[in-house]
């Protein structure tokens, strides 16, 4: 897929309706997509240029990091703490941004593309012909994605439009289904999506085990949220679910030994990867690297949008001193590549005189060539990868008690060269708040935080997020955000004003 020059993507054209999900009816005649295996692979390419669109991956990013309680940016407004943003998502206050309303259309519009493909191809219980199997596997492919989609959808929104068919004349509006009703679904597409996902098509594209990977964080999350379990089904055996597809994927991939090399464009497609976007400045015009890297740390014009709060910064090097993921996650100090002056944050600048200077920026999306003066960058960006499975398991085998957790951390751990905090050898409630922290020094802002900080519910976002930042020792109201404590408003996303506006059925 890496630099695919995709030329059918002219009939992909979108028309604007609620959802976004009215395809050009080209894109519908199956006689020319999905007949042939050669033009229904490039409609799987198109599936995933739908993803990394501005709206489903930039915007998305950037929205999923700033109402993680965990970030602050600069964006729209400049560098204070009452910039449109951070006065709004960042500060756990949502109104109506420009930017979840795109994430919004943007996976919508990948989903009316998976749709197309699920309602087309040909699939066999036995495929015998190499056609059957790649047809299998690009149907696959496609429940995956519209499973992943329905999934970043109704955790930020809760109950939302379930477009399972594209709309014609008749049927142009939707009402919500119940977040329950979307689970249920997104286990079904991700089912699917392991019967048929066989990775014949090849380098580049994810496996089966990208779609267990996905059914074992469902799992974990209806072990949690006891309003979204199906009727009869306890929390142990949602943990119990969670880890027979989360040990499906272990072993099968391995964790590659420099973790910085993972947010590189020179170890794409790595031992560690599950799934990870195929980016490409051709074929997808990714502006990542302008929007992520900080201003002037390479030439052309860069934003930095993202910084990490500085007592997220203290709480990683407070529990791992001289962890190799600190210089991976974070980057507080560089030389500008346009005049060699030099630039200092929080913490090699520790005073914190300003907003501009109180946070450490986001180092993983930085375009890394200094010297690289285009706006536009091919930086694969990760969407699932061994290291998070680790922590998934380390979590779920604590929560079953199975003795394997203490296992799941030290392999994760010695790749950087440390050893399991005290915490880990204390109580399962201690493991618990210990592994969940986890998640944030390993994989901060590749797109789970918001999911991760909220999936224990209201009072554990408000007692280990929330509250720790607002009441860290470092906290100065002029440059750190007061996070929001209205669980009406904390605990997900208005549904976009775009949609109200164009759909009949949403008030």
């Amino acid at each position: 897929m890496k630099r695919l020059k995709i030329t059918y993507l002219i009939i992909l054209a979108l028309f604007t309706t609620s959802c976004d999900l009215d395809e050009d009816p080209i894109f519908l005649d199956s006689e020319a997509v999905y007949t042939d295996v050669s033009v229904a692979k490039g409609a799987l390419d198109g599936i995933y240029q739908g993803l990394t669109s501005y709206g489903a991956q930039e915007q998305r990013l950037f929205a999923i990091a700033g109402y993680s309680g965990l970030f602050t940016t600069g964006k729209n407004g400049g560098n204070n703490v009452n910039n449109v943003n951070n006065a709004n998502l960042f500060s756990l206050k949502p109104t109506y941004d420009l930017d979840s309303e795109n994430m919004w259309g943007g996976l919508y519009r990948v989903i009316a593309r998976c749709n197309g493909a699920i309602q087309n191809i040909l699939t066999m219980d036995e495929p015998m012909t190499s056609d059957e199997i790649s047809f299998n596997d690009i149907a696959g492919q496609a429940y995956f994605v519209r499973a992943w989609s329905y999934f970043s959808l109704t955790r930020l929104w809760g109950d939302v439009p379930l477009w399972l068919a594209l709309p014609n004349n008749d049927n142009l509006h939707l009402s919500t289904s119940s977040s329950k009703e979307v689970y249920a679904q997104i286990i079904s597409d991700a089912q699917m999506a392991t019967s048929l996902m066989n990775g014949s098509t090849g380098i580049g594209y994810p496996k089966q085990y990208a779609a267990n990977m996905l059914l074992a964080k469902v799992y974990m999350t209806l072990a949690t949220n006891p309003d979204l379990r199906a009727e009869g089904v306890t929390e142990m055996d949602y943990w119990q679910m969670a880890y027979d597809q989360a040990i499906q994927v272990y072993g099968q991939y391995s964790l590659v030994a420099d973790y910085a090399s993972l947010f590189t464009d020179t170890n794409e497609n790595s031992s560690e990867s599950i799934w990870e976007l195929q980016i490409s400045q051709d074929a997808a015009n990714s502006q990542m690297g302008r929007n992520f890297t900080p201003w002037k740390y390479k030439l052309g014009q860069h934003f930095g949008w993202l910084r990490v709060s500085a007592d997220v910064y203290v709480h990683h090097e407070t529990v791992y001193p001289n962890d190799p993921r600190l210089t991976g996650t974070y980057l507080h100090s560089y030389f500008r590549a346009d005049n060699g002056n030099p630039v200092t944050v929080y913490p090699s600048n520790p005073n914190r005189p300003n907003f501009a200077k109180a946070h450490p920026y986001f180092f993983k999306f930085t375009e890394k060539d200094t010297q690289h003066s285009n706006q536009y960058g091919d930086q694969n960006v990760i969407i699932y990868r061994y290291g998070e499975l680790l922590i998934m398991l380390a979590e779920i085998s604590n929560e079953l008690d199975n003795g394997q957790q203490l296992g799941f951390v030290t392999e994760l751990l010695s790749r950087v060269g440390m050893s399991p905090q005290a915490d880990y050898f204390g109580t399962q409630a201690e493991f618990r708040d210990a592994i969940m922290y986890e998640y944030r020094f390993e994989v901060l802002g590749e797109g789970e935080d918001s999911h991760n900080n909220r999936r224990r519910g209201f009072d554990y976002f408000l007692n280990n997020t929330i509250l720790r930042h607002n009441n860290n020792p470092l906290f100065n109201p002029s440059v750190d955000l007061d996070l929001n404590t209205d669980e009406s408003q904390v605990m997900s996303l208005p549904i976009p004003l775009i949609e109200i506006n164009t759909n009949d059925l949403i008030d």
